[in-house]
């Protein structure tokens, strides 16, 4: 897949996420594109959100659909995906920075409490 997944043991996905897993699908079907009922088992989505999301990346320029059946990313679109992809190792960079910056105050609270 064009990006990782680092959220996805977090439980629900965010709309960003969802886009992102849409465009996935896509991106891996290349210039043929991509069928709803692909789209939908894909990105794991139900047929109601999925529905409401297709139209939200279509309207937005993410996606095109071609003869009505086919879904296909658009430049626009790949360009979503690679800037969510750089969005993606920020997050991951920053967190890994909080989590050491808590630890590091963890470690300076133990110091206030033991008796030296």
């Amino acid at each position: 897949m064009f990006v990782e997944d680092f959220n996805s043991q977090k439980g629900y996905r965010t709309r960003l996420e969802i886009i992102k897993d849409i465009l996935a699908v896509a991106y891996d079907a290349g210039h043929s594109g991509s069928k709803k009922t692909r789209i939908m088992y894909g990105a794991n989505l139900s047929f109601k959100l999925l529905t409401k999301y297709l139209e939200v990346v279509v309207d937005a320029g993410l996606m095109c659909c071609e003869d009505n059946t086919h879904y296909v990313i658009t430049n626009k679109g790949r360009k979503f995906l690679e800037l969510y992809s750089e969005y993606e190792k920020e997050a991951k960079e920053i967190e890994k920075h909080n989590n050491k910056r808590n630890t590091g105050r963890i470690e300076l609270e133990k110091m206030l409490t033991l008796n030296s």
